[in-house]
């Protein structure tokens, strides 16, 4: 199952084990039960401090735990571990064996201090790029805090289970039998998320810190190149990050990135975030801006959590969101058939009958893509003609199993309550509505500027992006703004690196004249 570079790759990871390793499986007839021994021998073989037995103890099979000897295991996977969760297998073996995570240490202790019985199901799908993060972190919890139980679940193999809580969306994780969260979460945010007497605290922290030469308010393509040219300067350089690595968190294959011929959205991320910490950056990371004010001194940017940061001049680099439809149903069904990551969640429509709304690049793909998993795929264009290029409209009209319907307005998602069952859009040509009957709608229309916050501080253009000079200074002298969430045409990651370059250069450059000037004015105050 595992080819000779695999296996010589598991050999060195396996050095660095610190306690022996036992994994238990729990196995019926199936092919997959058999698939599975085999994989758990064959990386067993790699170390002498592993060791695999077989018990059936477990409810859901095929399953293993991941246990240090002599321990109660505290880490499950139920299905096989592969593709992107191989990396999950063999860091839970490293961490349950006593290997230190490379995690900060006031997270560690937060974990550790973490009252109460916690037992987390993930669900996944072996094709989600998202996943592994959340599995990774939950393992990681469970190694730390023995109140602390984790269990990977496959949605592909375990179709009950799928049903029984309604997963409509990977990754999706169940504390102690009801939903906790869906979508991309990291180790501290999900700290933060079971620790809510913290944020005093963090707000503490934040009020504490000295007033930066640049803040950069955002941590995706754009907000990491600001930091760095911005500290390349010797200035001092904060970036405050809801999430770190922004919409590229999201993205899977990136092609275009010149230089690179072929990346993935998280090991970009990985990257631009070890570049930004290479630098005497202050990274803030699960931070939210809510608001910005000029003042005598400079800036000052209050905090969600009731922090406030100062600054001598501010980057925006707040990137954009998917758009959504805004129709009755949307909301209601999130998560429960409505999706946004054709990617992630499609294996979980295996079978069944779903919509792609959007005709851009974005939608085309999207339906391309799902037609190798569902049954059938309906997509639905606003416009007249489809926007994307010629190539991808050639493949898409060589499917059999595809319907595209032009000119159409979405009007309602339908659902039975739990999950969605249909969708009403009204033919804007001859102004009839049409009922389809589907179990998935996947949305693609676009991108929303996460702005909303700036109203009234700084000039927004009507579709809310923010309006830039050519050294990306906003309407505000010291507040500049750089990638997606500007009037900057083209919204691409390498474009997004450029504004934020030259973003940080306008700063710079700002900061000298001001400085000047201000030195300056004493002498004119004396004539």
């Amino acid at each position: 199952m595992l080819d000779t570079n695999i296996k010589t790759q598991l050999k060195a990871y396996f050095e660095k084990i610190v306690h022996p390793i036992v994994l238990t499986a729990s196995l019926d007839d199936s092919s997959a039960s058999s698939q599975m021994l085999e994989l758990l021998n064959e990386v067993a073989e790699q170390s002498e401090k592993i060791s695999v037995k077989v018990d059936g103890q477990a409810q859901n099979k095929p399953s293993f735990t991941v246990s240090k000897a002599g321990e109660p295991a505290r880490i499950t996977f139920s299905g096989l571990p592969m593709g992107h969760e191989m990396t999950s297998f063999i860091l839970a073996i490293l961490q349950a064996s006593g290997y230190p995570p490379k995690v900060e240490e006031d997270v560690i202790a937060r974990i550790r201090k973490l009252d109460g019985k916690f037992r987390f199901q993930t669900f996944i799908s072996l094709s989600c790029h998202n996943c592994p993060d959340v599995v990774q972190a939950l393992n990681l919890m469970a190694t730390l805090n023995h109140n602390i139980e984790h269990e990977m679940i496959d949605g592909a193999l375990f179709q009950g289970l799928v049903d029984q809580y309604q997963i409509m969306a990977v990754p999706t994780v169940i504390l102690n039998g009801e939903v906790f969260g869906s979508g991309r979460m990291g180790v501290e945010e999900i700290v933060a998320k079971l620790d809510t007497g913290s944020a005093e605290e963090e707000a503490a922290k934040l009020n504490a810190k000295d007033a930066y030469d640049v803040l950069v308010i955002g941590g995706g393509p754009a907000g990491a190149a600001a930091a760095i040219y911005a500290a390349r300067k010797g200035i001092r350089t904060g970036i405050v990050a809801e999430r770190f690595g922004g919409q590229v968190m999201d993205t899977l294959g990136i092609e275009n990135f010149i230089s690179v011929s072929h990346t993935e959205g998280p090991k970009l991320v990985q990257a631009l975030e070890q570049h930004v910490k290479d630098y005497e950056v202050d990274v803030m990371n699960l931070q939210r801006a809510s608001a910005l004010r000029k003042t005598q001194s400079g800036i000052e940017i209050e905090m969600a959590n009731g922090g406030t940061l100062r600054s001598k001049s501010v980057i925006v680099s707040t990137g954009a969101r998917w758009r959504e439809m805004n129709v009755p149903g949307e909301q209601e069904y999130r998560n429960k058939g409505v999706a946004y990551c054709p990617h992630c969640d499609g294996p979980l429509f295996k079978g069944k009958r779903v919509a792609v709304i959007g005709g851009g690049n974005s939608g085309v793909e999207a339906a391309i893509d799902l037609a190798g998993i569902v049954s059938h795929v309906t997509l639905i264009e606003f416009d007249s003609q489809l926007r994307a290029d010629a190539v991808l409209q050639k493949k898409l009209f060589s499917l059999p199993n595809m319907t595209v319907i032009k000119s159409a307005l979405t009007k309602e998602v339908l659902g039975d309550g739990n999950k969605v069952n249909g969708l009403r859009y009204e033919d804007r040509t001859s102004k009839t509505e049409h009922t389809i009957e589907l179990e998935g709608i996947f949305v693609q229309i676009g991108l929303l500027p996460n702005t909303e916050w700036l109203k009234g501080t700084v000039d927004l253009s009507p579709r809310g992006e923010i309006l830039v000079d050519a050294k990306g200074e906003t309407s505000v002298p010291g507040i500049f703004a750089a990638g997606d969430c500007t009037t900057v045409p083209y919204k691409q990651i390498i474009i997004a690196m450029g504004e934020g370059a030259k973003a940080s250069l306008g700063a710079f450059d700002y900061l000298i004249r001001h400085s000047v000037s201000a030195e300056e004015e004493p002498s004119k105050l004396a004539a």
